[in-house]
């Protein structure tokens, strides 16, 4: 099974996975690989955009050869705003989505806590594009923070 695992930054995406994946389960998660990819010491979250973009070019190559393996296992994909072709990739591939949202008032003062000042940003974005929707109840509640 496919787990697509969307909200904005700083929701608790990881955390969720953390709760539902097992070890031998695949989790795609962007933060994950960029410090796997970084030097000792390196920070969890506000990376370095080199080292973002070589963890993208990773994330893509794990997309890739994890879909051809669900019929094997889970993968547990992070993807904060799949657009259109993406979630009709993940449709094909009969993903669950799943939204984790605490709100936007304990996602922004997360931010603030822990975040870069651009992740705002993209969290205000995040819930603009979905504005209007039916705001779907969290599965599970995030980490306490």
């Amino acid at each position: 099974m496919l787990y697509v695992v969307t909200g904005p930054p700083a929701a608790g995406k990881s955390s969720w996975i953390d709760a539902h994946a097992k070890p031998s389960d695949i989790v795609i998660d962007l933060d994950r690989l960029t410090l796997a990819l970084t030097g000792p010491g390196a920070p969890n979250w506000n990376q370095h955009p080199l080292h973002i973009r070589v963890a993208h070019r990773a994330r893509y190559a794990a997309i890739d050869e994890a879909l051809q393996l669900l019929d094997q296992l889970d993968v547990y994909l992070i993807h904060t705003m799949p657009g259109a072709k993406a979630l009709a990739k993940y449709k094909r591939h009969k993903a669950r989505i799943v939204v984790v949202d605490p709100g936007e008032a304990v996602v922004m003062q997360r931010i603030e806590a822990m975040r870069s000042p651009a992740m705002e940003r993209v969290a205000t974005r995040w819930y603009r594009a979905r504005a209007g929707r039916p705001r779907e109840a969290m599965p599970q509640a995030s980490r306490s923070w």
